[in-house]
């Protein structure tokens, strides 16, 4: 079941735990974390919500491509998951996780330990962006990353790439489909023919030099400057960030990755470790919040079922064996009856 009814609260809200194993510990609480922690509330789990704040989309004024949520704020559907989940007893502890140790104790940085019968890790990633001055400070309002977010919000303007990621070209070639005005900043990308080609077919101009800083004026992005000072005008640039996942807990559980460095899961987010799961961008940095969102409710219909299995042979075992079934007898024929 959810949380108990004699659960209390800190001063800023969060619950204080009160003893016992959840069944279900989820570590993140963004839409991965909180759709899993819905569906498995709602299957009568014990569950508990560990989250530190800090969303990876925290820049941003709004998200998009969410059916029904799209321009929301990412800020206010964190609010709104929140309450729905307190709503079926969820346990929410604002609180950082330090370490999971095998068996699985939750070891909170406050100092307390929540035991678990599985946990979900949805701890995302974090965007290494590129040490040009500017970009940090423009992230997630007019110096983007995803064109699926955002794109369509800058469609038809003046739009920069920014040449400091191996994918940048197929960003660029991606993003003309949004406008016709977009130059591509190679800064220190050594371009191939093959790529100058692919470029120039899809209209995009090669700005070539170091780019020096991205220029500012009344709090909006003007354009980019290059290192011998020549200002080219953009209303918004793009740039593809390194993302580097924020696995630390699942690698100290001994979680396998794949040759490219990311957490293997299988496709209900299911690790090599027995009994933890990982969904978000945490495993798959193309997820959107939508797709993260789908991705911890598929985790919770797999991992209430592995539950079940648990549930059902545990009950087994303390049943004890199953009494005989009573062997048919005949019964002897009365005296002096035939023989059959």
């Amino acid at each position: 079941m959810g949380g108990t009814t004699d659960d209390v609260r800190d001063s800023t809200g969060s619950a204080t735990f009160d003893g016992g194993v959840y069944d279900v510990v989820v570590v993140g609480g963004g839409a991965a974390g909180l759709s899993a922690a819905l569906v498995l509330a709602r299957a009568r789990r014990r569950v508990a919500v560990v989250d530190a704040g800090g969303p990876r989309n925290a820049p941003a004024a709004h998200m998009h491509g969410f059916l029904s949520r799209d321009g929301m704020s990412p800020a206010d559907l964190l609010a709104v998951g929140r309450a729905e989940v307190a709503g079926y007893g969820v346990d929410v502890f604002e609180s950082r996780v330090d370490q999971i140790d095998p068996g699985f104790s939750v070891r909170l940085d406050g100092g307390a330990v929540l035991g678990a019968r599985r946990v979900v890790v949805a701890t995302g990633l974090r965007d290494e962006l590129p040490a040009i001055p500017g970009v940090r400070e423009r992230w997630g309002r007019d110096l983007l990353f995803c064109p699926y977010c955002h794109a369509y919000e800058v469609r038809d303007q003046p739009i920069g790439v920014l040449g400091t990621h191996p994918g940048a070209v197929r960003h660029a070639l991606l993003l003309r489909q949004w406008s016709h005005d977009v130059v591509f900043f190679p800064h220190t990308l050594d371009l191939g023919e093959r790529e100058r080609e692919q470029l120039a077919a899809r209209g995009i101009v090669v700005a070539a030099g170091t780019v020096k800083r991205l220029v500012t004026e009344d709090d909006r992005l003007r354009g980019v400057e290059l290192a011998e000072g020549h200002v080219v005008p953009r209303s918004a640039v793009f740039v593809f960030p390194h993302m580097v996942p924020h696995d630390s807990l699942l690698t100290g559980l001994g979680c396998e990755r794949d040759l490219n460095g990311w957490v293997t899961t299988d496709n209900a987010g299911r690790t090599s470790v027995s009994g933890v799961w990982a969904v978000g961008n945490v495993s798959d940095a193309r997820a959107l919040v939508i797709t993260a969102a789908g991705q911890g409710a598929a985790a919770a219909f797999a991992l209430n079922h592995d539950l079940v299995e648990e549930d059902v042979e545990r009950a087994v075992k303390d049943a004890g064996p199953s009494p005989r079934e009573p062997r048919y007898v005949p019964r002897p024929a009365p005296r002096g009856a035939a023989p059959d």
